[in-house]
């Protein structure tokens, strides 16, 4: 347990009032550990953080806490004026201003995470007016080592607003209650998703159906409303297990979902399958990021590639994605079709839906064109020679 421990939280170390001290570096999106850190309190400015974090050095709080979320607030404002990276030229296609917006939200993300707060062995945090976090970051992290601990102030509000998340729960009617998202597991707020799995026509005698990368465990609720009898989620993160099972529990579909942790499908066929990928074939930064970027489509391509071998002869996949990849040049409808045919694969029908987030609408962001186009979609694929 300890070289697991050592591995997952690295150590780091700062000089503080002459002396030498460390404690246990946690980040969720596997940062290493700062290697320049000065010590801060209250006196410290906006100006004179910006600058620290902008030459890579990381600051360690030691004043108000409310003062902390003060400074980063301001950051973030700082960090929102700043002139973008390459904005002397106009990006050329979509795809450029894509990898535009990841590199300016990379770097924005990489400044404001310089400012570190401490916690105590149990969660707590050191500082004046500090509020109590210990159950949120027992949510997030699991049970403390016991150890003190340094995180980035930006990632512990992020802690912090999933567990307020994880009391209220996020109102689905399609479940006839409400999703409770974990840390690090996508909510289902984008409801235009849901309500194409909660209206196409389910296959005739559908007993026993797939939920291949469940996350919060959505769909498999809604099939399970549905009256489908039993139901497989598949996922490859505890957290997103976890979670799945606890929404389960809470709307009364413990008996009808199992949760199952492997790499897309579970052993057996499924008259139905559903599968909703991430959208976007880039690189994740952060654990939730994982349910928007699929690198290299790997994914959509594998729950495409073993669809056919987990279907019944007169059963349906359903795979559920945004043509949001297409508009921004990622990856073409072709492709799409050439990995369907290319697997075994006909497309029975095609459902479409407009996305009604307030994204689609905001003429300032900077996809905005690609977001006013998208189409999120509802494929039922079969088995090609398989249906009847």
């Amino acid at each position: 347990m300890r070289g697991m421990t050592a591995l997952k939280f690295p150590v780091i170390t700062w000089l503080e009032s002459g002396q030498t001290r460390s404690a246990r570096w946690r980040s969720e999106a596997a940062l290493p550990p700062h290697a320049q850190l000065v010590v801060v309190d209250d006196r410290l400015g906006v100006d004179a953080a910006w600058k620290l974090a902008s030459e890579g050095t990381a600051m360690l709080w030691r004043g108000d806490w409310q003062n902390a979320r003060n400074l980063l607030q301001g950051l973030s404002r700082r960090a929102d004026r700043q002139p973008r990276s390459g904005s002397q030229k106009k990006p050329g296609t979509p795809g450029e201003a894509f990898e535009l917006h990841r590199r300016n939200q990379g770097r924005r993300a990489q400044l404001l995470a310089m400012l570190l707060v401490p916690l105590g062995p149990d969660y707590g945090v050191p500082l004046r007016r500090a509020q109590d976090v210990r159950l949120a970051c027992s949510e997030a992290y699991g049970p403390s080592t016991g150890e003190d601990s340094i995180v980035s102030l930006r990632e512990l509000l992020a802690v912090i607003s999933a567990h307020e998340w994880r009391k209220k729960g996020v109102p689905v009617p399609a479940v006839e209650g409400r999703i409770y998202p974990h840390f690090g597991v996508f909510s289902p707020v984008r409801g235009e998703y849901v309500d194409l799995v909660a209206k196409a026509t389910l296959p005739a005698n559908c007993d026993l159906a797939f939920d291949i990368g469940t996350g919060s465990g959505i769909l498999a609720a809604i099939l399970a409303r549905r009256g489908v009898g039993r139901v497989i989620a598949t996922d490859m993160d505890d957290r997103a297990l976890a979670c799945a099972s606890e929404n389960a529990e809470r709307l009364g579909l413990g008996a009808a979902i199992s949760l199952v942790k492997t790499d897309l499908f579970p052993e057996g066929l499924a008259r139905l399958i559903v599968c909703n990928p991430p959208w976007l074939p880039a690189q994740p930064t952060s654990p939730v990021e994982y349910a928007v970027y699929d690198p290299d489509s790997r994914m959509l391509r594998g729950f495409l590639g073993r669809l056919a071998a987990h279907l019944t002869a007169d059963g349906e996949g359903w795979l559920i994605i945004s043509d949001i990849a297409e508009h921004l040049g990622l990856r073409s409808r072709q492709k799409l079709l050439d990995w369907i045919a290319m697997a075994g694969l006909i497309v029975i029908e095609r459902l479409d839906t407009r996305p009604t987030h307030c994204k689609a609408q905001d003429a300032s962001d900077p996809l905005h064109a690609a977001r006013a186009a998208e189409v999120t979609s509802l494929w039922r694929l079969g088995r090609a020679g398989g249906i009847n």
